[in-house]
Order: C-alpha cells, then sequence, then structure tokens
C-alpha cells in the first residue's frame, strides 16, 4: 500500500460522503465498474493514471488535491511513508487547492512564480553554502 493510494482512496470515500454519493454512481460517471472502484477504495487496485482523472474529474476535484490534500493525521501519513518526512515544502509554505475567478488565479501565479524564485534562491544559496564547506574541510585536513 502506497502513501499517495491511502490519500487517493481516502479522499475518494470523503467525497462520496461529502456529496451524499454512491460508490455506483461514481462509477457510472467515471465510467468503471462498480466492483473495480470499490477494489480500489479497500487499496486492493492499482488504478492507471487514466483511472484516476476518470475518478477525479467524476467527482470535480483536481487530480493533485486528490492525491496531496489528506485529512489523515501526521502520525498516520509517517506511518505510510515509512517514517519519512513527506513534506516538499520548507517551514511556512504549504500547498493548497482552491477554485478561484481568473483574476483572483492570475494573481496566486504571480505569488507563486515569486515563491519559487524565492526557493530556488535559497537551495542555490545552500549548495552553494554546502559546497564551500565541503571545500574548506577538505583544505583544513
Amino acid at each position: 500500500m502506497s502513501m499517495y493510494s491511502q490519500i487517493f482512496f481516502t479522499n475518494i470515500l470523503r467525497l462520496l460522503d461529502e456529496r451524499d454519493m454512491t460508490k455506483a454512481e461514481l462509477a457510472e460517471l467515471a465510467e468503471i465498474s462498480n466492483s473495480f472502484l470499490t477494489d480500489i477504495t479497500l487499496d486492493k487496485a492499482n488504478p492507471s493514471l487514466k483511472i484516476m482523472e476518470a475518478i477525479s474529474f467524476a467527482l470535480g476535484e483536481p487530480l493533485p488535491a486528490m492525491l496531496e490534500l489528506t485529512d489523515l493525521d501526521k502520525e498516520t501519513l509517517a506511518v505510510l511513508a515509512n517514517g519519512k518526512n513527506i513534506q516538499n515544502l520548507p517551514d511556512g509554505y504549504t500547498r493548497v487547492s482552491a477554485i478561484l475567478t481568473k483574476y483572483q488565479a492570475y494573481i496566486v501565479q504571480l505569488w507563486e512564480e515569486e515563491n519559487r524564485k524565492h526557493l530556488l534562491t535559497q537551495k542555490h544559496l545552500l549548495t552553494k553554502n554546502q559546497k564551500k564547506r565541503r571545500i574548506k574541510k577538505k583544505n583544513s585536513r
């Protein structure tokens, strides 16, 4: 069982409940069999990207949100990730999914570009400093 499949099927079950929708209704909308959808939600099947997209579309949710956003607690996520840190963003940053107007999306896109540049600069400086420390350590031997 992968962490992402757990997040994916947990989100399917949560959204079915929120939308008061049955698995049979979702399966019909996603054009997959009800038994295959049930296997996915029981973590007994490994859906293809095409199937995951069909399910996400049928639920009206972006696929990245279905794979990243979860209401699972940090301890459960840590167990699923074999104790590894699954957060790939530095402290103070978070990933969100939202429905926005075109103007709001434009502003968010500008913020994202600014943050990516900032993070790349920080990463570059960190890498540069690590190289300097290695050279300094090597020269001090």
